[in-house]
């Protein structure tokens, strides 16, 4: 039931990025349980309603290309997506290498290391295009598009899709003021890329690298960075150039309007609550009419913030 002024979202996507899984379960710098946080991450997202189509990745899904971390990935992964009907989008990163992420994840065997054999893909999710598109430089950690790629973009962007289009990849094409050490990994040459996205039907980029949230705009689009599944980086941290800590993991939840999209960053570690109301009284606020809805909630002094109203279960 619409409560509010706005109807639901046509378009629902969960983005999530830089799992950085490693093989047989090992830790990452011998401390980050990956697989747990990716658990975790996917464990929140089924309480969400409505829940999303869309499973997108934003890249370093392997923290060191292991074709056993790609095995492991789509263990967990697949079968969380098909028990709540998302598709699952990949999307390369710095730390993948493309072989093995090509043919660990797609089935895809490449020629030799694959180093040119760039893993740009399209998806369609009921009209909405989602475009992954490789920044990776084989040996390197910052980002680069092809003249190729370009190329390869411009075509695909100049047949608008039903919906408009997400373009997802994992550098973010974007300032990097809370961490400028980060400068020198980042994507060169944005504004070749600004040049082929001028005009199009791209409705929002979505991107990783970070290990934190951020947002901008480029190129008068909208980027939304998602922060990690496995540490995460410190925008503030204390006499350190560069600071990666175990907390804050988070992903975010893409809603698509006609007309707008919304983020909201879902962290993934459970908190205390300290105040709230059960889940059935929803359906008690559903009932309601819009000037009653309006008179319990909104007003000051009602029941609900005098604390006279009593709901079995509430904090």
């Amino acid at each position: 039931m619409q409560l509010g002024q706005y109807p639901d979202p046509g378009h629902v996507v969960a983005h999530l990025s830089d799992p950085h899984l490693l093989a047989g379960g090992a830790r990452q710098y011998g401390v980050i349980d990956t697989e747990a946080g990716l658990e975790l991450a996917l464990a929140r997202l089924t309480r969400l309603d409505p829940l999303p189509q869309v499973l997108l990745f934003t890249g370093d899904l392997a923290d060191k290309a292991e074709p056993a971390a790609y095995a492991r990935l789509r263990e967990i992964v697949e079968p969380a997506a098909a028990a709540i009907g998302a598709q699952v989008v990949w999307v390369m990163g710095n730390h993948d290498e493309r072989a093995a992420y090509s043919e660990g994840l797609f089935g895809e065997p490449l020629a030799d290391d694959g180093a040119d054999a760039c893993q740009d893909r399209v998806h369609d999710v009921a009209g909405l295009r989602v475009v992954s598109l490789d920044t990776s430089v084989p040996g390197y950690h910052h980002g680069e598009i092809t003249d190729a790629q370009l190329a390869w973009l411009g075509d695909v962007l100049g047949t608008p899709a039903p919906h408009g289009t997400l373009l997802a990849l994992h550098h973010p094409p974007i300032p990097i003021p809370m961490m400028r050490a980060a400068d020198v990994i980042e994507l060169y040459d944005q504004h070749r890329l600004a040049e082929v996205l001028t005009g199009t039907d791209v409705r929002c980029i979505l991107g990783g690298h970070f290990h934190y949230s951020t947002y901008s705009t480029f190129a008068g689009i909208p980027v939304s960075v998602a922060s990690a599944t496995c540490y995460t980086s410190d925008p503030a941290p204390l006499e350190r150039f560069v600071s990666g800590v175990d907390g804050h993991q988070a992903f975010t939840m893409v809603h698509v309007y006609d007309d707008r999209i919304v983020h909201t960053v879902v962290p993934v570690a459970e908190a205390p609550e300290v105040s709230g109301f059960p889940s059935d009284v929803r359906a008690q606020v559903e009932a309601l009419t819009p000037d009653e809805r309006r008179e319990l909630l909104s007003r000051k002094d009602s029941p609900v913030y005098t604390g006279e109203m009593e709901v079995p279960g509430t904090v």
